[in-house]
């Protein structure tokens, strides 16, 4: 067995779609929205961020962990956004807001926000249903 296949994997390309129709460019066209995967570093790190130890009713000491499963998907999406640049202070002094998640929930209708989070877990290989991420979180 060679680990070759281990050492050279194939490069993936970031992904474009348009996120929503209402941002035209100068060509008159919808402007494409450009995402990348993230590492399972990066996604642990995201997770750790948005959990928190709970304390268990009548158990003195004891606590449980619990994943705001908003704030993971939302803290996802911008992660996984390269371009636009929702970091860009001029960007969010544009839409009143500070932080990348809230513009990216400022400038998305709820719709298109669902579709892009949906396309942003899609590309990191989460293949369950919100439904299902839900539970996990809730476990």
């Amino acid at each position: 067995m060679s680990l070759s296949a281990f050492l050279n994997p194939v490069k993936e390309e970031a992904c474009k779609i348009v996120a929503s129709k209402r941002f035209i460019g100068e060509d008159g066209k919808p402007v494409e929205w450009e995402l990348r995967t993230i590492t399972a570093d990066e996604d642990e790190a995201i997770r750790k961020a948005c959990t928190k130890k709970m304390p268990i009713a009548g158990r003195k000491g004891q606590f449980s962990q619990e994943t705001d499963l908003n704030k993971y998907l939302g803290l996802l999406a911008v992660s996984c956004t390269v371009y636009p640049n929702l970091n860009d202070v001029e960007l969010q002094n544009g839409y009143g807001v500070m932080g990348a998640d809230n513009l990216l929930k400022t400038m998305l209708h709820a719709g298109e926000y669902t579709q892009y989070v949906s396309k942003v877990q899609e590309l990191n290989g989460y293949d369950s249903s919100m439904d299902e991420l839900v539970e996990e979180a809730k476990n």
